[in-house]
């Protein structure tokens, strides 16, 4: 979890408590996955007023990206949208319970129209199930399985006459590619 911009205006995360079960707080050992268990109304942090600094923090993509409207309240669609490596990756964490939610529309198309936009640039799109990862390209998606701590997401372009594609891997960390790729257009976990 990572600081975040303020909410906009008229967004709250009243009724919605997902990014306590989705998302790692380490503060709390919780992992990813796994309800909070400061969380037991699955709506609202019990200790709220005296909850650790990334939770102080952390404020979910519907309630910071103006790009994204009510459709993306995560109580509701399932999913909570974040940005990882310093904003070079944009995730989609999916509930576990909900797996296939973001293959629905419009969660679908958006995320593929957010790789054609921002993959040029060497910003990757993701979507988290649980410990599954796929990486979302603009013409498909790309089914990682688990990405371990020891591998990096890679993803690139290359030309071809009928115009640029684009791919995705995982590599281990003490793969050579790596260190030509991480730092430049591509990025790992």
């Amino acid at each position: 979890m990572h600081a975040t911009t303020p909410p906009l205006p008229g967004r709250t995360c009243d009724g919605c408590a997902l990014c306590c079960n989705l998302l790692k707080i380490g503060a709390l050992d919780k992992p990813a996955g796994i309800w909070c268990r400061h969380c037991s109304t699955r709506r609202r942090c019990d200790i709220y007023e005296q909850r650790p600094s990334p939770c102080v923090t952390f404020h979910c993509g519907y309630l910071t990206w103006r790009q994204v409207g009510n459709e993306w309240r995560p109580k509701d669609c399932n999913i909570v949208l974040l940005t990882e490596l310093e904003g070079r990756r944009i995730c989609a964490r999916v509930d576990g319970s909900q797996p296939d939610a973001w293959r629905r529309e419009p969660y679908h198309s958006t995320l593929r129209k957010w790789a054609a936009e921002v993959g040029p640039h060497g910003v990757q799109v993701i979507v988290s199930v649980e410990d599954r990862v796929f990486v979302i390209l603009p013409e498909r998606d790309v089914d990682l399985g688990v990405v371990a701590d020891d591998e990096h997401i890679v993803t690139a372009v290359r030309q071809t006459p009928d115009g640029p594609r684009y791919d995705a891997l995982k590599l281990k960390g003490d793969d050579p590619r790596v260190r030509r790729i991480v730092g430049g257009a591509a990025e790992g976990v």
